[in-house]
C-alpha cells in the first residue's frame, strides 16, 4: 500500500496519482489526498507504514484538484489542520467557486461536485511561510494557489503537478490541465532557481525519484 522512499517518506501509489506520508520529526503528515475512493486506502496506508489516523496532525495540499483534495472526508472528525496556497484555499473551503472563464476552471468547477467542504481547520499558506520542517514555495500555473513544499531536513520536495514523471523523464503540467502554461513553464524555472538542495523529488503523478530530484528538475528548466 505504501512504498518508503527513505526512512521518513512513504509513496502512496493511488493508480494515476500520488500521496505521500511523512514523519516530520515526529509530526506526522499527509502531503495530498487523492480521490474521494481513496480514503480507505490512505487509512490503510497509514496503518502499514505503522500509524493511526489519530497520529496524523496536519495534512499538506499542494493544490485544489479533485485527485488531491477527494479522500479528505476520510478526515472529518479527526484532530488535524490542513494546509493549501492561500489562492487554492477559498476552494477547499467552499468559500469560491472555480471560475468558468478559464478552462481548467470549468474542470475543477465538473469535479467539484464529486468533493465535499472538509470539517477541519483550513490554513492558507504563502511563499516563504513553513509548516515543521518544510518551506512553501508558490509555484502557481497549474491551478492560482498552486505550492510546492520543501523539507531540507528530509532532503525532501513535493511537487505537486507543477511537473509530471513518465519513462524516467520530467515533464511540465500540460496546458489542458493547466490555468496557465506558460506561467508553469515560468514556476518551474524559479523554484527550480530558488529551492535549496533535495535528493527525493514526489510529484503528484508519475514515479517519485528517491536520488538527484533537484538536479532532474534543474535539467528540466534548462530546457524551457
Amino acid at each position: 500500500m505504501v512504498t518508503p522512499l527513505s526512512d521518513d517518506v512513504w509513496w502512496y501509489d493511488l493508480s494515476g496519482v500520488n500521496a505521500y506520508l511523512v514523519d516530520d520529526g515526529g509530526t506526522l503528515t499527509l502531503v495530498d489526498a487523492g480521490m474521494p475512493w481513496h480514503g480507505t486506502k490512505l487509512l490503510a496506508g497509514l496503518r502499514e507504514a505503522g500509524f493511526e489516523v489519530r497520529d496524523l496532525e496536519r495534512i499538506l495540499l499542494t493544490h485544489y484538484d479533485v485527485d488531491h483534495v477527494g479522500g479528505l472526508p476520510m478526515f472529518d472528525g479527526s484532530d488535524l489542520t490542513i494546509y493549501v496556497g492561500a489562492d487554492d484555499a477559498p476552494l477547499v473551503t467552499g468559500a469560491r467557486a472555480s471560475p468558468l472563464s478559464n478552462h481548467k476552471g470549468l474542470v475543477q468547477r465538473l469535479a467539484g461536485r464529486f468533493t465535499s467542504v472538509p470539517d477541519n481547520p483550513v490554513e492558507p499558506v504563502d511563499d516563504g511561510d513553513t509548516v515543521g520542517s518544510f518551506t512553501v514555495y508558490d509555484t502557481p500555473g497549474h491551478t492560482p494557489g498552486h505550492v510546492c513544499y520543501v523539507s531540507e531536513t528530509l532532503s525532501t520536495a513535493f511537487l505537486g503537478d507543477l511537473v509530471r514523471e513518465s519513462g524516467g523523464a520530467l515533464s511540465p503540467s500540460p496546458w489542458l490541465i493547466s490555468y496557465d502554461a506558460g506561467e508553469v513553464t515560468r514556476s518551474i524555472r524559479e523554484f527550480a532557481d530558488r529551492a535549496p538542495p533535495f535528493d527525493v523529488a514526489a510529484m503528484g503523478h508519475g514515479v517519485p525519484f528517491k536520488r538527484r530530484g533537484q538536479a532532474r528538475l534543474a535539467e528540466l528548466a534548462a530546457t524551457l
